[in-house]
């Protein structure tokens, strides 16, 4: 007797583990399966303190949309948005600004149908399920052109995204094309996974997402840097994820502190 499917939409493929459903588990979250759980829980055996990394990467973002509402920015566009969970970059930013616009984006379906059930009601949010790698595609899409006003500074959004892009897809032209579009003044939060200090726990748990549509490709500390050229990195640049303007308590005493460099930077 075969077991019975686990609750979800039909069209959910439940045999291969999702990025976007393993970090929403590492995060608590409850938008999971067990083939997501089985990986994540690998994940954490060969790569201990994963999920307290997953926990600083949340923190950074919420850290850098408030620096960006600080800068004057009041739309954002959040690539490889993933699964909402606490701390989602609507409500962050609307907290402090009502008026603030968020167009978020991403290919994972349980990502997307979540997403839209819960921005259904915020005439000033939306989802696109889209391929970040096609900048022409989401710059072009109806919830860009309906929420962004492209003529005004714009907070472009990558965390924890750009390392399921891979050198053949040349994360740098990515950025790049999305940049070209926006005008000085814009702002860049970007974070990325890297297996600098970790080298072989790092490949053991990325491997466990090798079967997947969305590999992971950590990256050193020299290219991460090198995704933000032409840019003005914002104080104090390129660091572990934890240590972005930490607020008083960094909480990064444990492992896994430096798995993740995270950086913020401006267009002029």
């Amino acid at each position: 007797m075969t077991s019975p499917r686990p609750p979800g939409p039909d069209w959910v493929n439940l045999d291969r583990p999702s990025p976007a459903r393993v970090y929403d588990y590492l995060l608590g979250g409850g938008h999971n399966f067990p083939v997501d759980r089985e990986a994540a829980n690998h994940m954490l055996r060969v790569l201990p303190g994963l999920d307290a990394v997953a926990g600083w990467n949340r923190a950074f973002l919420r850290r850098a949309v408030l620096f960006m509402i600080d800068q004057g920015i009041t739309q954002f566009l959040d690539l490889g948005s993933g699964i909402p969970t606490v701390g989602n970059v609507h409500e962050i930013a609307q907290r402090a600004d009502p008026g603030c616009r968020v167009v978020y984006v991403d290919r994972d379906e349980v990502a997307v149908a979540h997403t839209e059930m819960v921005v259904a009601d915020d005439e000033n949010t939306a989802i696109l399920r889209a391929d970040i790698r096609t900048p022409h595609v989401v710059l072009r899409s109806p919830q860009v052109g309906r929420l962004l006003d492209l003529r005004r500074p714009v907070g472009l959004l990558m965390v924890a995204v750009m390392h399921f892009v891979s050198d053949e897809a040349d994360p740098g032209g990515v950025i790049a094309a999305y940049l070209d579009a926006l005008p000085p003044g814009s702002v860049l939060a970007l974070s990325h996974l890297t297996a600098d200090h970790r080298p072989t726990e790092v490949a053991l748990a990325t491997k466990a997402l090798s079967n997947t549509c969305d590999q992971v490709h950590p990256r050193s500390y020299d290219q991460v840097s090198a995704l933000f050229t032409g840019l003005e990195l914002v104080d104090p640049g390129v660091v572990g994820v934890p240590f972005w303007r930490p607020e008083l308590t960094t909480g990064a005493d444990g492992v896994g502190h430096d798995d993740m460099y995270a950086g913020v930077a401006r267009k002029v």
